[in-house]
C-alpha cells in the first residue's frame, strides 16, 4: 500500500490517477483525517498502516501562480521547507522509504557552455543568492533540509502541462494570459511525469535527487507556433517587449526560466518523450476537463 500526500493538488490527482490505473493499492492522506503536518501524528500512522512507500505530492504553490507566495510567506514556507522536513524525520523513525516532489525552479538561465543543469549543479535561484521569488526560495530550502537522507528521491518538476483545459496547466495558461514572455524553460509533461517518478520506486533505481523534465528545452514562441499550427485555441498572442517590461506590469517576483538536464534518469532505464514532440502530442490531443 502507498502513501499519497497532497492527493488532492493538480500533482496529486495526477497520481492518484495512475495509481488507480495501475491498480496499486494507496490511501490518498487527507490533512483533514490526518494532520501529516504533525510528527508524532504522521509518524504513529506509518508504523502502524506501514506502507511500502510514501510519495509527497503537497506543497504551496500559490493560485493563480508565485505572485500569491509574496502575500502567503507562512504558509509557503511551512508547506515547501518545512514539511519536507517533518515527513523525512517520520519516515525515518517508521522505515518507510519515500519521494519528494521538489521542483526545477530552483534554477535560472543554463550552464556557461548552453547545456542544462545537473543534479550535480548548485541551485543559483535561491534566497542564498537573494535573486528569485519566495516560492523558488522556500522549494531550494525544503531541498537543503532533505541533504544527506536516505531511502528517499528528490523529484524535480518543471512547468506541468498535458493535453486537459486546467487552469494549472501551462499550456491553458499561456492560451489565457493577454501578453506572453519569451523565455526558454525545460518542462515536465503531467503525465508522464509522475508516472516516471513512480517508475523510479517500481524499478528501484538507486535513490537520490532527479532532474524529471522531457529531454530538451522549449521557447514560448515556439510553444504558441504548436498552438496555431494544431488550431486549438486562435487568438493573436502577444509578447512583453522585455523580461523587464513583464516585471513592471505583470509580476511581482522574479520568474525562474532555466534549461534541466534529464540524462541521469535516462541512465537509469525511464525516459519521457522529448519535449517538441510531447506538447505537439498534449495539443493535437487537448480536451476540455
Amino acid at each position: 500500500m502507498i502513501y499519497l500526500l497532497g492527493g488532492s493538488g493538480y500533482v496529486g490527482q495526477a497520481y492518484q490517477a495512475l495509481l488507480t490505473r495501475k491498480g496499486v493499492p494507496f490511501r490518498n492522506v487527507r490533512r483533514a483525517d490526518l494532520d501529516y503536518s504533525n510528527l508524532e501524528v504522521l509518524t504513529a500512522a506509518l508504523r502502524r498502516d506501514r506502507p511500502e512507500f510514501l510519495i509527497n505530492a503537497a506543497g504551496y504553490t500559490g493560485k493563480p501562480n508565485v505572485d500569491a507566495c509574496e502575500l502567503h510567506k507562512a504558509e509557503c514556507l511551512m508547506g515547501n521547507a518545512v514539511l519536507p522536513g517533518t515527513i523525512a524525520q517520520a519516515c525515518q523513525a517508521a522505515g518507510v522509504p519515500w519521494g519528494h516532489v521538489s521542483s526545477g525552479c530552483i534554477y535560472t538561465g543554463a550552464r556557461p557552455d548552453g547545456s542544462g543543469f545537473t543534479e550535480e549543479d548548485a541551485p543559483n535561484f535561491t534566497f542564498r543568492q537573494d535573486n528569485c521569488s519566495f516560492y523558488s526560495g522556500t522549494k531550494a530550502l525544503g531541498e537543503e533540509v532533505l541533504a544527506g537522507q536516505s531511502n528517499l528521491y528528490v523529484w524535480r518538476l518543471r512547468i506541468p502541462f498535458n493535453e486537459v483545459d486546467n487552469p494549472r496547466n501551462y499550456l491553458t495558461k499561456l492560451m489565457r494570459y493577454a501578453r506572453l514572455l519569451e523565455a526558454t524553460n525545460s518542462i515536465s509533461q503531467l503525465d508522464e511525469f509522475v508516472a516516471s517518478t513512480f517508475a523510479c520506486w517500481e524499478k528501484h533505481i538507486p535513490f537520490g535527487t532527479y532532474n524529471v523534465t522531457n529531454p530538451g528545452a522549449i521557447t514560448t514562441r515556439e510553444v504558441v507556433a504548436l498552438i496555431e499550427q494544431t488550431g486549438v485555441h486562435p487568438k493573436k498572442y502577444e509578447f512583453f517587449a522585455s523580461e523587464s517590461d513583464f516585471m513592471k506590469v505583470a509580476a511581482k517576483t522574479p520568474r525562474s526560466n532555466c534549461v534541466m538536464d534529464s540524462a541521469k534518469l535516462a541512465r537509469a532505464g525511464i525516459r519521457l518523450t522529448e519535449v517538441h514532440a510531447a506538447v505537439e502530442q498534449a495539443l493535437r490531443n487537448w480536451r476540455k476537463a
